[in-house]
């Protein structure tokens, strides 16, 4: 039981997005409070755990058409319907009380990512390809709950943090939907830009939505106070060349293989950029 319920609530995939939120936390944070840690990760956690699991509710059927997903609990009839939405429903609970007894914006904010992504993009996989630009809002959203839940206000800086994982969004799925292609056709998905398939059009899109994260990655640095110094402004341009370069291999080739390796670089490039700013914000001495 305990492994159905890991892959129903995305364990694995669940590890970067509280990262994400853990490394928001840590750009506001002055001090170390473990208490807030802990209640955030926990929060983080459940909360996607939670998405994950409703999504798999919704989407049981499509899952047992495509041969990366028909293992799931639900498609292989390990785990019941009911039982999922019993266990995805308390795991709602612990995550919506755990960031709201932290502040209430960052509980509300956790409300606005759960409901977008079960409500809004995982409907919409079936009907537009504009579901990834939807799908981008809740998966942005961490960094902005881990700074809020440090700050209790909302401002510009969380929005900078936004800002970086909404464009990530873009060249992270759509590697994945290149990959998967096949498989979501089965499912009627429609992931790729343009429902054009695995075609150069897609490429091109894919390469500048990459690019796109350049200057988005520069926003922290840009603010008139700034959030991180020139060292982390160096390392995400760097990083978003190496990035980009990958998306390039793909418009070259337009193979599995390249997509493959823009879906790693994806992996790394992210939390490397947001590593890199907290980093950044240590004195030296």
């Amino acid at each position: 039981m305990h492994r159905d319920l890991a892959t129903l609530f995305k364990v694995r995939l669940g590890f970067f997005v509280v990262l994400s939120a853990v490394l928001g936390w840590f750009m506001a944070m002055d001090t170390m409070d473990l208490k807030t840690f802990l209640v955030l990760t926990l929060g983080g956690y459940a909360l996607t755990g939670a998405s994950n699991g409703f999504n798999q509710v919704i989407e049981r059927r499509a899952d047992a058409v495509m041969s990366r997903t028909q293992n799931r609990p639900l498609p292989s009839g390990r785990m019941t319907v009911n039982e999922a939405l019993a266990w995805s429903t308390l795991a709602a609970v612990v995550g919506l009380a755990s960031l709201f007894s932290l502040n209430p914006l960052s509980g509300w904010l956790g409300v606005a990512a759960m409901a977008s992504y079960v409500l809004a993009y995982t409907p919409m996989k079936k009907h537009s390809s504009l579901c990834v630009f939807v799908g981008a809002f809740p998966g942005a959203l961490p960094p902005m709950i881990g700074y809020v839940a440090a700050t209790g206000d909302f401002g510009i800086e969380p929005g900078t943090l936004f800002a970086v994982q909404f464009m990530w969004q873009f060249p992270h799925f759509w590697a994945i939907a290149w990959l998967a292609h096949d498989d979501y056709l089965k499912a009627g998905y429609k992931m790729l830009p343009f429902n054009a398939g695995r075609s150069g059009r897609s490429a091109q899109l894919i390469l500048l939505y990459t690019l796109f994260c350049i200057p988005a990655s520069m926003l922290p640095w840009a603010l008139n106070q700034p959030m991180v110094g020139d060292v982390a402004f160096t390392v995400a341009v760097l990083a978003g060349l190496g990035f980009s370069w990958f998306a390039l291999r793909l418009l070259a080739t337009q193979t599995l293989e390249a997509a493959r390796n823009l879906m790693f670089a994806s992996f790394v490039y992210l939390p490397s950029v947001q590593i890199v700013y907290v980093l950044d914000k240590i004195p030296l001495s």
